[in-house]
Order: structure tokens, then C-alpha cells, then sequence
């Protein structure tokens, strides 16, 4: 199992907590990225939105591409995953900056391909807006772009999307064939692009119960492509780690309380709305992104353990965490759940 962490360039993860004591600075992140590194934490997802979901357009978030490559040059083990989102990039240049930033880290890049969800901030930013099957459609080109420029001296393609002829790269990305590409989804559309065309399969927050008929799916899926190697399954999850279930209670119920803050609530909307979730969703899972309290790490550091041991049992190698404040709970959870998966 790897634990990963989500870089906090929204400010935080909880809807109805107004401060967490993580500011959406590069100060902050860098800090973090450095005390991840030395605690032990293998790998950073750095999500791309223009406008802040958690706490409201209006709030302050950071870019995630400029983000990630300044943090390459300030760490030096951290796998460095950055979502991208084909409707705001061409997919010739994203090769290009993947390709150099992948150079700088020594290797550490990573993707996490986003088909996009909100419509608004599609709107605000001049984003190539299309309806949700046809999204997919343009990721599969998108990805067939990057692949082919990071392993072929010359590529062209002609599709429905995207047009380039005789396009070079140059230096390739120091991982072969190329840097991992992650992608989430629970459509079908999206489950079929990715065991087609994707490395690792990323899943919102569950319990294993309801994650193990998902990694069937997609293992069966994938069977279909006998060419690729076997998909690698990571989940976003929450994490709580305390000494008493009193006190794991009490936080649980603060960071739940809704009646504290609604100003995420509109985007929220939008992801509902513009996303096919394969499950109905709860005001616990709006307080919380990603259904991070499903997953269930939250309880003492051995309940904790046990439950990252069922998710490692029904496939899955990459833990996911939000935690708030994020490195006072990165910490502690470093320091009572490591030992115990790692001993």
C-alpha cells in the first residue's frame, strides 16, 4: 500500500469549517510537500481548478500546474500527481509541460486526467465546453496525443477533437513509456476509457464492501486490452485517527456540522449535476470532498490500520488522504498508523 495525500490549494476540504489552519499559499504547500517527504508520505495529488469548490468561488486556490513545478524543485522523492482537464489545455502542449516537468522532478510526474464536471467555471474561464459521453470521446484523443508525442520522434492525428501533423517532442519524459496516468469515473463511458487507455483506476471514497465489485468491473474490463499491463487502484478517503471512538465522535460531528457554512454548496450542485455518480449522495458527503468519510479511516490508529488492510485485501495500492489541519493530522497519522502497516 501507498499513502498519498491531496496538496490543500483550496484552503481546505471541509465546507462547513470556514479557517483550517491551511492557507492557499505556496508557503504552505511547499511545507507541507517537505514534511510529507521526511514523514514518509509517497505520493501528492495536486487537483486543477480555477475557481475554489470547497470554499466558494470566491476563495482563494492555486494553479496546479505552476504549483506542481515549483514544487519539483523544492522536494526530491514525492511522486508529484497533477490532475489535468482537456477542456481548457490542448493536449500537444500538455505532452510538452508534462514532458519538462517531468525532467525537473527526476522522474516524478505523474497525471491524474480529469474529464471536467463544472460547467460554470467552464464558462468564467472560456473552457471548450461539451455534454458528458462526448467529454470521454475527447479524452480518448487527448491521451492518444500525449501518448504517441512521448514515445514516437513524430506523431500525427486527425480526429473529431484535435488536429497536429509531424508534431516533435523533445527531451521525452523520463519515465517509460511514459508517466502514469491516472483517471476516475463512474460512468460507463469513463470505465471503459480508462481500462482502455489509462494505468491506475482512482475511485471516490467507499467502503470496501462497495469498492470491491468496482476493481471486478474494471479488472475485467481491462482483461479486454490484453496488451496492457493489469490496472492499479488508488481511493480518496478522510482520515481521522484518534485515541478514543469519544473522541473520534466529536470530530466527526464538527467538521459535519452543515448549518456553519454553504458556500461551496452552488459548485457542489454543479458536480452533481454535471457527473454520473453510481451512488446517491449525502449533506455528509458535501460536507467532506470526494466521500473522503466512506472510506472509513477514521476511528483509533489500529481501527484505522485494519481498514487500510481490508482496502489492500480487495485490490486496492493507493490510499488517497484529506485531513484538516493538514499537517498537524498528516503528522499524526504518520506517526500512529505507519508503524502499524509498516512494522
Amino acid at each position: 500500500m501507498r499513502f498519498g495525500f491531496w496538496m490543500p490549494v483550496f484552503g481546505g476540504w471541509l465546507r462547513n469549517v470556514e479557517d483550517e489552519g491551511m492557507p492557499a499559499t505556496f508557503d504552505y504547500q511547499r511545507d507541507l510537500a517537505q514534511r510529507a517527504e521526511q514523514t514518509g508520505w509517497d505520493v501528492t495529488l495536486v487537483a486543477e481548478l480555477n475557481l475554489n469548490d470547497i470554499k466558494g468561488p470566491e476563495a482563494d486556490c492555486l494553479e496546479a500546474w505552476t504549483t506542481t513545478a515549483a514544487l519539483a524543485s523544492v522536494t526530491s522523492r514525492l511522486e508529484l500527481m497533477t490532475a489535468v482537464r482537456p477542456n481548457f489545455r490542448l493536449p500537444a502542449l500538455v505532452a510538452k509541460e508534462t514532458a519538462t516537468i517531468d525532467q525537473i522532478s527526476g522522474g516524478r510526474f505523474t497525471l491524474n486526467v480529469v474529464s471536467a464536471w463544472w460547467a460554470e467555471e467552464s464558462r468564467q474561464y472560456g473552457g471548450a465546453w461539451v455534454e458528458h459521453d462526448e467529454r470521454y470521446a475527447r479524452t480518448a484523443e487527448f491521451i492518444a496525443i500525449l501518448k504517441g508525442m512521448w514515445t514516437r520522434s513524430e506523431f500525427t492525428l486527425d480526429g473529431r477533437f484535435y488536429e497536429i501533423k509531424n508534431a516533435r517532442l523533445h527531451p521525452k519524459p523520463v519515465q517509460k513509456p511514459w508517466p502514469t496516468l491516472y483517471a476516475g469515473g463512474e460512468s460507463e463511458a469513463a470505465r471503459e476509457l480508462i481500462a482502455r487507455d489509462c494505468d491506475a483506476y482512482l475511485m471516490h471514497g467507499d467502503p470496501p464492501e462497495a469498492l470491491a465489485p468496482k476493481i471486478q468491473d474494471m479488472r475485467a474490463r481491462r482483461a479486454r486490452h490484453p496488451e496492457a499491463p493489469p490496472l492499479r487502484f488508488g481511493v480518496a478517503a478522510y482520515g481521522i485517527v484518534r485515541p478514543t471512538e469519544a473522541e473520534v465522535k466529536k470530530e466527526v460531528a464538527r467538521i459535519t456540522d452543515v448549518r456553519s457554512s454553504a458556500r461551496g454548496y452552488a459548485s457542489y450542485q454543479d458536480f452533481v449535476k454535471g457527473s454520473q455518480l453510481g451512488t446517491d449522495i449525502s449533506l455528509e458527503d458535501y460536507s467532506v470532498s470526494n466521500r473522503g468519510l466512506r472510506t472509513g479511516l477514521v476511528g483509533t490508529p489500529e481501527q484505522v490500520a485494519a481498514r487500510v488492510r481490508e482496502l489492500e485485501r480487495i485490490g486496492v495500492d493507493l490510499v488517497l488522504l484529506q485531513c484538516s489541519p493538514q499537517r498537524e493530522e498528516m503528522d499524526r497519522f504518520a506517526e500512529q498508523v505507519f508503524p502499524l502497516m509498516r512494522g
